[in-house]
C-alpha cells in the first residue's frame, strides 16, 4: 500500500499528447529504439554519470515522462511527467575483468539489448556502463532510447548538450555549420536581375518536376514497386530478430581530402563510399553463392534506402543545455518525412565513378519536396484512417526498400560525458523492418561507420565494414594519383 502511495506522489500532473510520429514509433509493429555506443578514454565511473544525469538528461520533459497509452483525452496516448529515479536507469553489469575477447563481448551484449524491451512503467531510456576495456576504449557507455522520445537529430543534439569540451569543461561542443546560400549577394544591374529571374524560374521548374517524379515513385512503392531480391533484402519478421552492431573508425581528413579534390560535399563522398562498399560486398556474396548471372546484372539492381529527413528546425545545443539546467521549455519532438534514395551499384574500373553518381543523386534529391509531401501524406492517413493504416503504409515503404542510411555531424573537438572523455560515438537504430542500417557519425578528426545487421540475412557484417573502409582507401588513392598526374602535366 505504501508503495502505491509513493508511486502516486511521484507522478506530476502534467501531460502532453503524443505526436503522430511518436504514436507511430509506439505501435506494436513498429517499435523502434536508438542505441548509442560511447567509447570512453577512462575507466567507467557510474556514480559520476548518475550525478551528472540528475542535473541534465533527467530534467528534460521527455526523459522525465512515462508513456500512458489509455488514460489521455479521448483515450489517446499521452506523456505524463514523473519523478525520475536516475539510479533505475543506469545499469552496471558485473563483467569478468579477464574476459578473453572484450570486443566480442561488447558486440554480444548490445545484440542482447535489442531483444529486451524498455520498461513502460519508467521513462523510456537507460544507460549501460560497462567497465570493459576494448580495442578502442577503456570503458563503454551504451545509451538505449526509445525512438518515440525524438528523432535522431534531436536526440543527438540533446546528448551533445549533456557533454562539454575536454579542453574547456564549461564550454559546449562546437558543431560544423553548413552555410546555405542561393544566388549572389547583390542583384544590381538590369541583365543581372533578368539572369537570376531566369535561374529562379528554372529552379522552381526543376523542383516541381523532381517532386512530381518522387511522389509518383513513392506511390508506386506503396502499391507494388519493390527492390530487387539481393542478399541484403530483409526477410519477413526481420525487425524482431536480434541485431549485430559493428563499427569501424576512418579518418575524417581522408574524407575531406576526397571532398575538396572532387569539389563535392561530405554527404556525396560518404554515399559514394557506400555504393562502392556495397558493390564489393555483393560481388563477393554472388561469388560465394555461385551466381555469376546475378553478378553481371548488378548494374540493373534496384536498391534503395528509405531515409527519414528531419523537417523540424533543429534546436541548438545551447537551448537544450539551458532547458535542462533551468527546466525551461524549448521546441521538441518527432517531425520527419521519408525520401527514397537510390543506390547505383556495379564494379567500376574507376573508383571515382561511384562519387560522380552519388553527387548526381544527392543534387537531385536536394531539389525535391518529397520529404514534405510524404510527411503530409502519412499525417493525413493517420488522421483519416487511424494508426493501424498509417503503420501498414510505413512498413510497406520500408519493406519495399533495402536499407536505412544516415549521416550525422558531430563535435569538432574531443568531448567529455560527465567526467568521461570520449574516444568515439557510434549511434544506430533497431526495430524497423530492414536487415541493414548504415550510419556515419563524425567526431573530431574521425568518422565512425556503424553497421547494424540482421545476422540471418547478413552473416558477416564485419566484412561489410572492411569493404567500406577499403573502398575509401581506393577512392583516396585514385584521387592522389590523379592529382599527382595533373601536377606533372
Amino acid at each position: 500500500m505504501s508503495e502505491e502511495k509513493n508511486t502516486a506522489m511521484d507522478i506530476v500532473e502534467e501531460e502532453e499528447p503524443l505526436s503522430p510520429c511518436s504514436r507511430l514509433f509506439n505501435s506494436p509493429d513498429f517499435n523502434c529504439a536508438i542505441i548509442v555506443t560511447l567509447g570512453c578514454k577512462v575507466k567507467g565511473n557510474p556514480p559520476a554519470i548518475i550525478d551528472g544525469l540528475k542535473h541534465s538528461l533527467a530534467n528534460h520533459p521527455r526523459f522525465s515522462s512515462i508513456l500512458d497509452m489509455k488514460n489521455g483525452k479521448k483515450g489517446k496516448a499521452r506523456w505524463v511527467r514523473t519523478k525520475v529515479r536516475v539510479e533505475e536507469h543506469v545499469v552496471v553489469p558485473d563483467i569478468d575483468p579477464n574476459t578473453e575477447n572484450p570486443d566480442q563481448y561488447l558486440e554480444d551484449y548490445i545484440s542482447k539489448l535489442t531483444t529486451v524491451p524498455l520498461d513502460l512503467s519508467k521513462p523510456l531510456w537507460e544507460i549501460h556502463v560497462l567497465c570493459l576495456k576494448t580495442s578502442n576504449a577503456e570503458s563503454i557507455g551504451i545509451l538505449k532510447i526509445h525512438h518515440s522520445l525524438g528523432d535522431g537529430m534531436s536526440l543527438m543534439s540533446l546528448f551533445l548538450a549533456c557533454t562539454r569540451k575536454t579542453s574547456d569543461p564549461e564550454a559546449l561542443p562546437t558543431l560544423a555549420v553548413q552555410k546555405k546560400q542561393f544566388g549572389p549577394s547583390c542583384y544590381t544591374g538590369f541583365f543581372n536581375k533578368i539572369w537570376w529571374l531566369f535561374v529562379g524560374f528554372w529552379f522552381i521548374l526543376r523542383l516541381v518536376f523532381n517532386t512530381f517524379v518522387d511522389i509518383l515513385m513513392f506511390a508506386l512503392t506503396i502499391c507494388f514497386l519493390r527492390d530487387t531480391e539481393t542478399p541484403l533484402l530483409a526477410k519477413p519478421g526481420s525487425e524482431l530478430k536480434p541485431k549485430r552492431f559493428v563499427y569501424r573508425i576512418i579518418s575524417f581528413d581522408d574524407v575531406k581530402l576526397v571532398k575538396n579534390a572532387m569539389n563535392m560535399t561530405v554527404n556525396d563522398v560518404l554515399l559514394g563510399v557506400t555504393q562502392a562498399g556495397l558493390s564489393r560486398y555483393l560481388s563477393r556474396r554472388y561469388d560465394q553463392e555461385a551466381t555469376p548471372k546475378s553478378k553481371e546484372l548488378m548494374r540493373r539492381i534496384r536498391l534503395r534506402s528509405a531515409i527519414m529527413i528531419n523537417l523540424r528546425p533543429n534546436t541548438g545545443i545551447e537551448a537544450l543545455a539551458d532547458m535542462m539546467a533551468k527546466k525551461s521549455k524549448c521546441r521538441w519532438g518527432n517531425l520527419f518525412g521519408y525520401i527514397l534514395l537510390p543506390f547505383s551499384l556495379g564494379l567500376e574500373t574507376d573508383p571515382l565513378e561511384y562519387l560522380r553518381r552519388a553527387k548526381v543523386t544527392v543534387d537531385r534529391k536536394k531539389h525535391s519536396l518529397e520529404a514534405v509531401f510524404s510527411m503530409a501524406f502519412f499525417k493525413l492517413i493517420l488522421k483519416v484512417l487511424g494508426l493501424k493504416a498509417s503503420v501498414v503504409l510505413v512498413r510497406k515503404v520500408i519493406h519495399s526498400t533495402t536499407l536505412s542510411f544516415s549521416n550525422v555531424v558531430g563535435p569538432k573537438e574531443e568531448i567529455t560525458f560527465h567526467g568521461h572523455p570520449l574516444s568515439y560515438i557510434a549511434p544506430s537504430v533497431f526495430g524497423h523492418p530492414h536487415a541493414l542500417t548504415l550510419h556515419f557519425q563524425s567526431y573530431e578528426n574521425k568518422v565512425i561507420i556503424s553497421v547494424t545487421a540482421d545476422p540471418t540475412v547478413i552473416p558477416d557484417p564485419h566484412k561489410m565494414c572492411d569493404d567500406l573502409v577499403e573502398s575509401l582507401k581506393l577512392i583516396k588513392s585514385s584521387v592522389l594519383e590523379r592529382g599527382f598526374y595533373e601536377m606533372e602535366v
